[in-house]
């Protein structure tokens, strides 16, 4: 029987980085012979961000042997990424080079000699070897297991081309198919490049003061604890927090903004992130796995793997379509002969046309080199979308909904107003600041920091039974008076709904003025009102009215504050509908009735008290400009700065991304439609077959790649 520690090592997984993928048929057919090595008890492969997951045990040269049908090169994805051959010089391409010089000799000998001279014929097989060598491999293997990909269906057609004697043809279908393959790997390369230069972001070493010496040691080797020095025009190597020094950063690879951020000292710094101007020492506070930049790259490399709609569409498809295509090839090739007296040459070339006209390399590269391409710019901007179900589902929205406190405002209220009734000013601040410093309410730090202001001394006051009322406040005993802290409603329910007439008008008067008033008080009597304010956002206005001119059908504002002061900002702000005075579970009804009413529904957040709304919301939204492990962990896309423009980018992306989905799918039926009819009547030859083929290939991924213009 396996103890603990045995059973984690048996169900401990290894990520290795892959090179060389081409399609998706090619990622899931390595997957499958990665789950055949012996050892091995399961794998996943990640075709976006090109990473294989291994649970078991395999060496390097086992799983390479997996991958040698598509030439896969794999490595430890924690050492250092070799550096990336140039496209022009890597050896697949090479082969394509001396294919097509081949065959331009065996085209001069073919006027030197007749066409079926036995001279030309070897010199156009020699083309074809070397420039098809690697998928007759592929397509006989596949051929023997009955697997009719895209593989299998050139390679019957180029050994049939050569059996009818058409020998130039043949020659001509193996380099485009080669230069088409080609261009499929250059097309995910540039899709991946978003996360791959954010791998690169930031730097693979530090400068570090350990046991009062200074020296500079890799990222690996750095401890929590540490003391980072930072000097200007320097990337952080790691997150921590500031201990000496002040500067302004540059957090743009973490939360997209391009305007500096002030840090100084206990203010938290990010991997990645560039010092501008001052020196910093940095506390450091994680390890280089967990950084920011690292859960972010993680984050998104994992959103690639998450399939979309469209995607499992176009793979349903393609399932049924290849058969489809060998089926009609067939027919093409024996009913006319049989029925009509066709000549079988001409019948048999035909029905090859088909099979390689048929080739669904367009169509299946159509989604995830889009998907791919989207969320990696995505990332680039400061937007992190964890999946492609979420990129197209946010993209037709129909209603959303804002938490108020940190995401339509700023998150950070002041004291505005203090009306004492039996306490002098400071006495009560001292009194509700001592109270609250048990509090994690984003209210009890309006009223420290008021009492920091005053310069009040809270350490000297004992609080003893310190509790949380949910929604309404919290209590706690002070010198053996128990005392409250909370909302309006808190003190009717202890007063029995009787407050003090001149008291409610006050109450009422300041909410009218969107401030949310505080009460302090005992069981018997009411001490003070004290007024927090919490500053609306400039980009919040914007926002709203934007959503609404991009055909939002519903904009609600949820909070927990009291009616008055909710109407006040939503009024100022344009929102459509305001719901006050709410519970968290409050919060979670009115996701679940607006997804009753709408069938897309998003809910932005600060990742932390909302997170039961964020889940039940179509598309949870979190403000992550902290880089909070619950904000990246809850939502479904998190925007990593304070910018609620980004959500607008997010929409505006989605939307462009699921059109130009649309249009290579579009496209690449089309181009195969109009192919298939012209070869009927015996006007598609074979290599202007593979040329369409190709040329879809190229129309879809330039299509796609237009996703990396999309800009704030």
């Amino acid at each position: 029987m396996y103890n603990q520690q045995e059973k984690a090592f048996e169900e401990a997984s290894k990520t290795y980085r892959v090179q060389g993928f081409t399609c998706t048929n090619c990622a899931n057919t390595f997957e499958r012979n990665v789950k055949q090595i012996p050892g091995v008890k399961d794998a996943k492969v990640n075709f976006g961000a090109s990473k294989l997951v291994v649970k078991g045990k395999a060496t390097i040269a086992e799983l390479e042997k997996a991958g040698a049908f598509e030439n896969l090169r794999v490595q430890d994805a924690n050492k250092k990424v070799e550096a990336r051959v140039p496209f022009w010089k890597q050896k697949e391409n090479v082969k394509v080079y001396i294919a097509t010089a081949l065959l331009f000799v065996s085209w001069l000998l073919s006027y030197r000699y007749n066409a079926d001279h036995v001279i030309p014929k070897i010199s156009y097989g020699i083309s074809i070897l070397i420039g098809g060598y690697s998928l007759f491999i592929k397509g006989l293997k596949n051929l023997v297991r009955l697997n009719f990909d895209m593989n299998t269906l050139m390679t019957i057609a180029i050994l049939g081309a050569a059996a009818i004697g058409e020998w130039g043809e043949g020659a001509i279908v193996v380099i485009l198919f080669a230069i088409s393959e080609a261009l499929e790997r250059y097309s995910m390369v540039k899709a991946r490049q978003s996360i791959e230069s954010l791998m690169d972001i930031a730097p693979k070493e530090a400068l570090i003061r350990r046991d009062q010496k200074e020296m500079i040691i890799p990222v690996e080797d750095i401890r929590i604890g540490d003391m980072m020095i930072v000097k200007p025009g320097q990337k952080l190597a790691m997150d921590g927090i500031v201990v000496k020094g002040s500067s302004t950063l540059n957090q743009s690879a973490i939360t997209g903004e391009s305007v500096p951020v002030l840090k100084k000292i206990n203010d938290e710094v990010f991997a990645g992130t560039l010092n501008e101007e001052g020196l910093l020492e940095v506390k450091v506070t994680k390890q280089v796995e967990d950084t920011t930049l690292a859960k972010i790259i993680y984050l998104v490399e994992e959103a690639q793997a998450e399939r979309a709609p469209s995607q499992a569409f176009v793979d349903r498809f393609a399932k049924y379509y290849t058969p489809m295509i060998i089926i009609v090839a067939i027919l093409l090739a024996i009913v006319p002969p049989l029925f009509i007296g066709l000549d079988w040459n001409e019948s048999v070339y035909r029905g090859l046309a088909v099979l390689v006209v048929g080739c669904p390399c367009a169509l299946v590269i159509s989604t995830p080199v889009s998907i791919v391409t989207a969320i990696g710019n995505a990332a680039k901007n400061g937007v992190l979308i964890k999946g492609g179900i979420h990129l197209e589902e946010i993209g037709s929205l129909k209603a959303i909904a804002f938490d108020k406190t940190g995401t339509l405002t700023k998150g950070i209220p002041v004291v505005t107003d203090i009306v004492t009734f039996n306490k002098d000013e400071h006495e009560v601040i001292s009194l509700a600041g001592a109270i609250e410093q048990g509090s994690q309410h984003p209210l009890a730090s309006a009223l420290i920091r008021k009492a920091e202001e005053l310069k009040l001394d809270l350490n000297r006051i004992t609080v003893e039974e310190f509790q949380s009322i949910t929604g309404k406040g919290v209590k706690a005993k002070v010198d053996h008076q128990m005392y409250y802290l909370g909302n309006p409603k808190l003190f009717e329910e202890l007063f029995s709904g009787e407050i003090n007439a001149a008291i409610n008008q006050q109450i009422k008067t300041l909410q009218a003025d969107a401030k949310t008033v505080i009460i302090l008080g005992t069981e018997k009597e009411i001490l003070s009102l004290i007024a927090v304010a919490d500053q609306v956002r400039e980009a919040s206005k914007q926002v709203i009215r934007k959503l609404q001119q991009v055909g939002l059908e519903e904009t609600v504002m949820l909070t927990g504050d009291n009616k008055r002061t909710a109407e006040a900002i939503g009024k100022e702000i344009g929102i459509s509908h305001i719901k006050a005075d709410l519970l968290p579970e409050d919060k979670l009804n009115v996701i679940k009735h607006l997804r009753t009413k709408y069938q897309g529904v998003a809910m932005v957040g600060d990742g932390v008290n909302d997170a039961p709304a964020l889940t039940a919301a179509t598309v949870g939204v979190a403000m992550a400009s902290t880089g909070t492990d619950t904000a990246l962990e809850t939502a479904d896309i998190a925007l990593m700065s304070d910018d609620l423009i980004k959500l607008i980018y997010a929409i505006k992306l989605s939307r462009k991304a699921l059109t130009i989905i649309k249009q290579n799918i579009t496209l690449s039926l089309v181009i195969k439609t109009v192919a298939l009819l012209l070869i009927i009547p015996g006007w598609l030859t074979l290599w202007l077959a593979i040329f369409a083929d190709m040329g879809a290939t190229l129309i879809v991924t330039l299509n796609s790649l237009r996703l990396l213009r999309i800009r704030i």
